[in-house]
């Protein structure tokens, strides 16, 4: 099909990443790939960025409208259909600044000239009914209990808010669903190694990106209003700075890196807590970046090499058998950080398509490989040395469970302190957990 309307381009580009998803793409890959298919311009492409992660984010809560509206449930719809009508829904419910003849109009239109011509009449009809319905949305959402309540309106798995309420009550619960379902903020983190906050932010005010310090972050920049690609903004080639969370900028200095002191980063990759630590000591010491993927393990190179960074090595291996590979590395790090491989709950609003792709049993799984890394990157660690372990998420059996169980192991080790940032708490990141373990 041959589009040359920029409405009908962004739409169709955004209804081709929910068929990619829903075949098992990632987001992200999934839309970098329509990206170089459609000549989008940087209008086009926030707002196809927009469409698509928000109707992933959403798909629960917009297959619940279909089977409100639409005579078959929207499991049973064809495929392009059912995406199709996510497409549609996502801006009649959540894009106020879409025209509502628009928001239907563009999905008749792809419909009719992308194999569900048949089918037009259905799209209209949806589309038509969920914008009468729309304004009394709060009386249309599924009342059968508290935890399906918020499951359906916030488009959680239902598992997962039995187990936030669990944890956090309704009003708890309520939050961290609203969070995941927000925007991310678009965090930087200045090289202090090769400018300062101020100068950075001058830079950026120069070329009209907005910019204002992060509280608790030193190092910390949120992008208030920007436009075009970060990558051509002052500083990044020439590696003044960095694009991570606050929650993520929080890890690193855990550490409390000493320049010369050796560090192991048992599972690097993609790089920005190894980056920050040779940030923190100065580029002055050796800190082995291992990871068990090659290819990410090259990002992480990649990110050291424009960082200007030279004191990262680098080791292709499982942590969890890393002594067996290195046994002269037996008590040789002063301190290590373990950013454990994990559910990533709490980047829910970062990752959308996440919360349909993990399940208990997967966090089971991940459960037992974090236990097994902790153990494997014990015998590394030097007499009187630091481990800091931190995960992405706000799992307690991948957080705070964990260590308690690691800890009483190991007569050796003490829990020194421990944190838990939930999605939704003032600070405005991700997600994350972080503890201290020192060895007597």
């Amino acid at each position: 099909m041959k589009v040359k309307n920029r409405a009908l381009i962004s739409r169709l580009a955004s209804w081709e990443v929910l068929q990619a998803v829903s075949a098992g793409a990632y987001s992200e890959v999934a839309i970098e790939r329509v990206f170089k298919k459609y000549d989008l311009s940087v209008i086009d492409k926030a707002f196809t960025t927009e469409l698509s992660c928000g109707a992933i984010r959403q798909r629960q809560l917009l297959d619940y409208w279909i089977n409100s509206l639409a005579k078959i449930p929207a499991t049973k719809q064809p495929p392009l259909l059912r995406w199709l009508l996510h497409v549609g829904l996502y801006q009649i419910l959540f894009m106020d600044r879409v025209p509502l003849f628009a928001a239907v109009d563009t999905s008749v239109e792809l419909a009719k000239h992308y194999k569900l011509k048949r089918l037009s009449s259905v799209v209209n009809a949806v589309l038509r009914e969920a914008i009468r319905k729309r304004d009394s949305a709060e009386n249309f959402y599924f009342k059968d209990g508290e935890a399906k309540y918020i499951a359906y309106k916030y488009s959680l798995p239902v598992w997962l808010v039995d187990k936030l309420i669990s944890w956090r009550g309704k009003e708890g619960a309520q939050d961290i669903a609203i969070a995941s379902n927000r925007v991310p903020l678009l965090d930087l983190r200045v090289n202090c190694r090769r400018s300062s906050l101020h100068i950075l932010q001058q830079k950026l005010a120069d070329i009209g990106v907005e910019s204002k310090a992060i509280k608790g972050c030193p190092d910390g920049l949120q992008i208030v209003s920007s436009s075009g690609d970060l990558r051509h903004w002052p500083g990044y080639a020439e590696g003044e700075w960095s694009v991570q969370d606050r929650s993520a900028q929080w890890v690193a200095p855990l550490i409390e890196a000493q320049s010369g002191e050796r560090i192991l980063d048992a599972c690097a990759a993609p790089g920005g807590k190894t980056t920050h630590l040779a940030e923190l000591m100065g580029d002055s010491g050796e800190i082995w970046a291992v990871d068990s993927s090659q290819r990410r393990l090259n990002r992480v190179l990649g990110n050291a090499t424009r960082l200007r960074l030279n004191s990262i090595n680098f080791l292709h291996a499982d942590s969890v058998n890393l002594l067996s590979l290195k046994p002269s590395w037996e008590g040789r790090f002063h301190k290590i950080l373990l950013d454990a491989p994990c559910s990533g709950l709490g980047t829910l609003a970062r990752n959308p398509d996440l919360r349909w792709r993990i399940s208990s049993q997967k966090i089971h799984e991940l459960v037992q490989l974090q236990f097994k890394l902790l153990e494997g990157i014990l015998p590394l660690l030097k007499p009187g040395g630091r481990i800091v372990y931190s995960t992405c998420t706000i799992h307690p059996d991948e957080n705070n469970h964990q260590v308690a169980k690691f800890v009483s192991l190991h007569h050796q080790l003490k829990l020194k302190e421990q944190r838990q940032i939930w999605p939704g708490d003032d600070d405005g990141g991700d997600g994350f957990y972080a503890a201290i373990i020192e060895s007597c």
